[in-house]
């Protein structure tokens, strides 16, 4: 599922910048609840906030998105192990 994949990613830039949730929903301007949601995949990301992390961690937004892609001929998400 798209949410898993993309909370793993974001779990793991996080840790790699070495900041809690606290210390980055204070650099995104986000709540830190939204943090953890979004961690747990209890909720997907709108575009803005992907763009917010991602600068915030000083990572592009492709690498939060990683492993994530469109099958055009299966009209389907593929989610790479």
């Amino acid at each position: 599922m798209l949410r898993d994949r993309f909370a793993a990613n974001l779990r793991t830039a996080r840790k790699a910048a070495g900041f809690s949730q606290v210390e980055l929903s204070a650099r995104a301007a986000m709540h830190r609840t939204e943090i953890s949601l979004l961690e747990r995949a209890g909720r997907e990301p709108r575009l803005g906030t992907v763009l917010k992390l991602a600068s915030s961690l000083g990572v592009t937004p492709q690498s939060l998105c990683a492993g994530m892609s469109w099958d055009v001929e299966a009209q389907r998400f593929v989610i790479e192990e």
